[in-house]
């Protein structure tokens, strides 16, 4: 692969790489502008074609993103071109997408050695077709609890986006942006890479082991470290939920120090917090996941499906079944 000399000079002997979009209705839009509009850049700053793009669709002649924009299809899965990578972009919930002639136009074309690149919730197709079975990946915070109940065997990270080998994962958002500067580097060369993030404002490009949300301290809004541990640790103690006792142990602290932090800076109690955050999990699983409401009670730390109800019913207004059928 010729690699661009930063000069604006060509060489003729680079191949032009051709990418298939795989739009799956209700994609996210900005995930695909931002794997997209690289690809333009690329071509435009070196002066020569380095890559081609083209839209598939999986039916129809063309694709509408979640915010109702619809994308002219090029092609469909039975009729698409041979190309060097498929980026599968999608949205909603991915979990209920259920469709075997894409997964086998993305079998077929691993088979050939297509490099495979997931977007946003691209990446639980992917999984879907058993494409990241042996792969290091990642996918948007939103889905990762769905995922990870999905496919609890494929070693997901919580990164913004991994590469391993000719699978490429991505988060997607703006982190798509950071992806494609490494999927450009590895195909033209870092000028070029460099050059296009510079166009695009990136005064900072992203590693892809970066984190995908804000710092603890920022998200939950406080700055106080026991406290911040504190609430991490109930994060990572859904299913089997850590009595008040336990917590205020690990974090070096009396019961009753520790209920005073949470009605200090946050306004409630350690119960009741945690009783919001294993029921915001329970909505992303019903929400992101073709769970039963059963599964999703016990993953989330409730003895029975009716209490469940009960508590979800209070927090959010409907219940959990309404909750699904809403979506």
């Amino acid at each position: 692969m010729s690699k661009y000399d930063g000069k604006g000079s060509k060489n003729d002997e680079a191949r032009v790489h051709r990418v298939g979009f795989l739009l799956i209705p209700g994609f996210a839009l900005m995930s695909y502008a931002s794997a997209a509009e690289p690809l333009r850049a690329a071509n435009a700053l070196s002066g020569r074609t380095f890559y081609r793009w083209r839209h598939i669709a999986i039916r129809g002649t063309d694709i509408q993103a979640s915010n109702g924009v619809r994308i002219p299809a090029d092609d469909t899965i039975g009729s698409a071109a041979r190309v060097d990578s498929i980026v599968v972009c999608a949205g909603g919930n991915p979990a209920t997408f259920s469709h075997l002639p894409t997964l086998s136009y993305l079998r077929s074309a691993a088979r050939h050695g297509v490099r495979l690149i997931g977007v946003s919730a691209g990446p639980f197709i992917l999984a879907q077709a058993g494409l990241l079975d042996g792969y290091r990946c990642t996918i948007h915070w939103e889905h990762m609890p769905a995922f990870t109940e999905t496919f609890p065997t494929l070693p997901l990270s919580r990164s913004l986006f991994e590469i391993d080998r000719d699978r490429f994962t991505c988060a997607g958002g703006i982190a798509a942006l950071d992806m494609m500067h490494a999927m450009i580097r590895i195909d033209y060369g870092t000028r070029l890479a460099s050059a296009v993030s510079d166009w695009f404002l990136q005064t900072e490009v992203r590693r892809g082991e970066a984190a995908q949300r804000l710092s603890p301290a920022e998200r939950f809004g406080v700055h106080h470290p026991k406290l911040v541990d504190t609430m991490l640790r109930m994060e990572k103690r859904i299913e089997r939920p850590l009595a008040p006792s336990d917590l205020a142990r690990l974090a070096d602290l009396s019961l009753r120090q520790l209920e005073r932090l949470f009605a200090q800076y946050l306004g409630t109690t350690i119960h009741r917090r945690y009783l919001q955050i294993r029921l915001e999990h329970a909505r992303g699983l019903l929400r992101q996941s073709t769970l039963a409401i059963g599964e999703v009670a016990l993953a989330t730390g409730f003895a029975t499906p009716m209490h469940f109800a009960r508590c979800y019913r209070r927090r959010f207004g409907l219940a959990p079944r309404e909750e699904r059928t809403a979506r």
